[in-house]
């Protein structure tokens, strides 16, 4: 596997999590952060500094902070000692104004730009995005089949460029996701520098889970007893807002994995300072060639085996739905109990 880090505190691994803002809500990510607190365990937090006026139909119901109870919230995580930073803009695409009057926004609230730039679904500012991401001709042709998308972030003259103001501010963005804990079994120069994508300085990779049910799967005890034994590094990418509470009380899976894991002689820290100890303690090339050639061909897979996962997941829920239709008495109407016949 490689070098073995000296990690603060004596420490056997080190372990991150970014959390990003879709669908977040005061209501359904502050108890997530709670039980952190109450852990012992750090995160990193997105948000949205300005509202989308035009309307989101997959995103629509989140909180940015134009809402004074989210703004307070995303404060007070500042001052309890979490990271933020953004997702961009706001949670559809933005012209150049509104990416450049959304860092200034981020700066009034925080006291300075982000310093981490994880770029948020298909917007079209996102900079080196879609096949942009990519340099392996094959997997650019069939993401390209798949997502036909042209992102302009970091194409000069494009509405949506702020390359500019990315290279002056942002100094860690996230590319690639895997379904591995420890990255570095995947990326050993974590973070790195591309020569291709040079308006962001350094990149990083990071574990995914797309939400509650793949963070349970990921943080499974053998993979965690497997990050302590190699004493791996991981950050995982995830959003608290799908699925990690409910009525105010975190799910009891996730819960009992945050406890196995606070148990654990890891080294719990916030992304930003990970990335930059990282840095300090020998990481920050120039990614190699062959290295980032596994890179890709590693997450095209393991993004087949979650979209298989997830697939399996909502095909046996719909299983579970059925049963339970099947054994519940109808209501006076004739519908399903509970419903109205859909």
């Amino acid at each position: 596997m490689g070098k073995t880090l000296p990690f603060p505190q004596g420490k056997r691994f080190a372990f991150a999590v970014i959390d990003d803002t879709d669908v977040a809500t005061v209501a359904n990510v502050a108890p997530v952060y709670a039980l952190l607190e109450q852990l012992g365990l750090c995160a990193t937090k997105t948000v949205w500094p300005v509202a989308c006026p035009e309307g989101s139909a997959a995103f629509h119901q989140s909180q940015t902070l134009e809402d004074a109870d989210y703004l307070a919230f995303a404060r007070d995580l500042q001052r309890r000692g979490f990271e933020l930073t953004w997702h961009g803009a706001t949670m559809e695409s933005s012209r150049r104004p509104r990416t450049l009057r959304a860092l200034d926004r981020f700066r009034e609230a925080f006291g300075h730009y982000p310093r981490i730039h994880v770029s948020h679904s298909a917007n079209l500012e996102n900079p080196y995005w879609g096949i942009g991401r990519l340099d392996n001709p094959l997997l650019r042709r069939l993401l390209w089949w798949k997502h036909p998308i042209h992102f302009g972030g970091h194409v000069e003259g494009s509405e949506y460029w702020w390359g500019d103001r990315c290279a002056e501010h942002i100094r860690y963005g996230r590319n690639l996701t895997f379904d591995e804990l420890n990255l570095l079994r995947v990326n050993p120069t974590l973070p790195y520098r591309d020569p291709r994508r040079p308006l962001v300085r350094y990149w990083f990779s990071a574990a995914d889970a797309e939400d509650a049910d793949e963070f349970i799967t990921l943080l499974a005890p053998e993979r965690l007893d497997r990050l302590q034994g190699e004493g791996g590094v991981c950050i995982v990418a995830t959003h608290f807002g799908k699925g990690f509470a409910r009525d105010g009380e975190v799910e009891p899976a996730v819960r009992e994995r945050l406890e196995d894991l606070a148990r654990r002689p890891g080294w719990f820290v916030n992304t930003g300072e990970l990335l930059d100890w990282l840095r300090q303690n020998g990481s920050g090339g120039t990614l190699p060639r062959s290295e980032w050639n596994h890179m890709q061909w590693r997450w095209a897979r393991d993004l087949v085996i979650r979209k298989w996962r997830a697939r399996q997941r909502k095909r046996q829920g719909g299983k579970d739905a059925a049963r339970h239709h099947r054994t519940t008495p109808g209501d006076l109407s004739g519908g399903p109990s509970g419903g109205a016949g859909t």
